[in-house]
């Protein structure tokens, strides 16, 4: 796959300090070669949780150049998935495709909530990472590649 054929993906929750932070990380660290990952917030707080910042570097991926933002910041992105786990009906672009992920919001909660939210969503990242390598599979069957 090109890197400009490559799935503009946007991950989407409520302050964008939680769930689709992380959610952009593991998109990032998995799955660049398919997608490209943003994020945003409906309503985006201050700064990322502390507490997803430190889930998130427990698998190793560091998300401390990551900030919230609205999806204003991204008005000008181009996005041909959005990924919606803020719960609510968000009808962003008429004809754009977008998938809605049941994922609890752990802020203010426990790091435990954190992290087993952080295992819910490299789940679900992966299963979409996995998704679009096959959609761009080569078909199976044909002739061998010469070189």
């Amino acid at each position: 796959m090109t890197p400009d054929s490559r799935k503009r993906v946007l991950f989407l929750c409520i302050g964008n300090c939680c769930r689709s932070q992380m959610a952009e990380g593991f998109a990032r660290t998995h799955g660049s070669d398919v997608l490209i990952a943003a994020s945003a917030g409906i309503v985006p707080t201050a700064e990322v949780a502390q507490d997803t910042r430190r889930a998130m570097a427990e698998k190793h991926i560091d998300l401390s150049d990551h900030f919230p933002k609205s999806l204003r910041h991204l008005s000008r992105a181009k996005f041909d998935l959005i990924v919606n786990m803020s719960g609510l009906d968000v009808s962003l672009e008429a004809n754009l495709p977008l998938v809605e992920w049941q994922v609890e919001d752990p802020y203010l909660q426990p790091i435990e909530t954190y992290r087993e939210v952080r295992d819910h969503i490299e789940r679900l990242v992966m299963d979409l990472v996995l998704r679009l390598r096959a959609e761009n599979a080569p078909p199976q069957g044909g002739p061998a590649p010469s070189g």
